[in-house]
This record gives C-alpha cells, structure tokens and sequence, in this order.
C-alpha cells in the first residue's frame, strides 16, 4: 500500500516499560475503512503498541514512546499536540465493558461531546440516537436511556462503550479484546457490529482468537515478542504466510 493513501501510520514505533523495550520498531500503515487484526501469544506487545496509538502508554509511569505515529499525516507525538484531542479523533473500547457507572445510557453515549462543549439536548439526543444505531443497541435500549449504564448485559455495555467511542465521530477506533469476557452470542454480535462500521471508521483490534481474525479483518499484524513478524492482507496470512513463525502460530504449534 502507498504510504499517501495510509489513515494511520507508525514508524519505528518503540515503547518501553522502565528500560525493558516492550514494542520494537514497528512500522505499518493502515488505510481508510480498514479492519486491523494484531494476533500474536500474550505478553507480545499487540495491547501496548495499540495503547501508543492513541498515547495510553504514557499514562502509565515509567513508560516511554520513541518514534512516530501519524494520523492523517499529522504526528501525534508532536510537541503541540494535546493527548486528549488525539483520543477524540482515535477512541478506545477496552476488553472489559466500562460505562460510567453513576450515568444513565444516554449521559453514557454523550459523555465525550459535552466534555468538548456540546450542550444543545437536540444535538446530543440527535447524535445519541445515532450512534446507538450505529453500535447496534438503539431497539433494546430506546425507551431506558435514562437508565444506568450499568443495567445492561455485558454485550450491550460493550456496545454502549462502543457508541460512546462512536459519539464524537472518530476516524479511528481500538479495540483491546473486546470480546473476550463476552458469551458466544454477544461476541457474534460485537463481530457483525464490527464489520458494519467499516463503512464509517477504521478499526483496529487486538484480539487472541485467531479465527475471529480470520472472520472480521481485511489485515492482520503478527507480533511475537514485542516484534512484528509479518503484516499484510488477512487471506494471504492465513493461507499462505512469509514467515515460518506465523504458519506456526496460526497452526496453533505455540502461542
């Protein structure tokens, strides 16, 4: 893929724990409307190199981030740029559902608008409505959207977390396992959701199921040992990879 046409890009991207280099290096390009798979045996870096993504890691102290990481050709380590309006334009959904617990499903979704300043209620029930169509949760939840978050089913916070992320209409959004502490039925849910909104946003997803993988991306990143083994079109991987460590992984050989 031509470097141009790439919505999120890293080069060189390190992160590091104290002096333990945790990612190495790692240089990829994502496209627009793309779903991103990183796969790879846990403790392999997949869930910090996404973290770098949005500048996470460095929440945690004694952490460090050495190299680039460029949305829509803009650095987001720039020396100006506010790590808060980098998480607006690349949200998060993490691997445990977490709504804010003492808001409603509605103050839920809206949560990120009115900390940007929005306040008009027909806007805010305007976009609400919206993205809880959009993360597939408008029908169950549009007659308690003064409810708590927290009343939900597990599946339906993951996709509340979901439309949150979706409110402020980011053009990327990570997902760090989303389901895994999810049944079956609420992970096939997530998967349809996921592939819906390739028409809207770019995804990426840390995800250890490797036939979710297979299921849902269009590219799948290989990471073994903070490293990034082999990257490209998610069919090609599968089927035929490069790497011998990759045939082996996905083989189920280790990992």
């Amino acid at each position: 893929m031509d470097l141009p046409q790439a919505l999120l890009r890293t080069e060189k991207l390190s992160a590091y724990f104290q002096q333990v280099e945790a990612v190495k290096g790692i240089s990829l390009s994502v496209a627009p409307q793309e779903i991103v798979a990183m796969i790879g045996p846990s403790g392999c870096g997949k869930s910090t190199f996404l973290r770098c993504l949005n500048r996470l890691h460095e929440e945690v102290p004694g952490t460090s981030v050495k190299g680039h990481v460029y949305l829509e050709g803009q650095d987001i380590y720039g020396p100006k740029v506010d790590p808060v309006q980098v998480r607006r334009k690349i949200g998060m959904v993490f691997q445990k559902p977490n709504p804010f617990p003492a808001m409603s499903i509605f103050d839920n979704v809206v949560a990120g608008l009115r900390l940007a300043g929005v306040n008009r209620r027909s806007v805010l029930e305007e976009i609400a409505e919206t993205s809880l169509k959009q993360a597939s949760l408008w029908k169950e939840v549009k007659d308690k959207l003064k409810s708590p978050g927290s009343s939900l089913s597990g599946g339906q916070q993951q996709r509340l977390c979901i439309a949150r992320a979706l409110a402020v209409q980011p053009p990327v959004i990570l997902m760090d396992e989303p389901t895994s502490a999810l049944d079956p039925i609420s992970t096939a849910k997530i998967e349809e959701l996921i592939v819906e909104l390739k028409s809207s946003v770019t995804v990426l997803i840390v995800t250890h199921n490797i036939q979710q993988a297979a299921r849902i991306s269009d590219k799948t990143a290989f990471f073994l040992m903070g490293e990034l083994v082999e990257y490209g079109e998610t069919n090609t991987l599968f089927t035929n990879p490069e790497d011998h460590r990759t045939e082996q992984y996905i083989t189920g050989r280790f990992g």
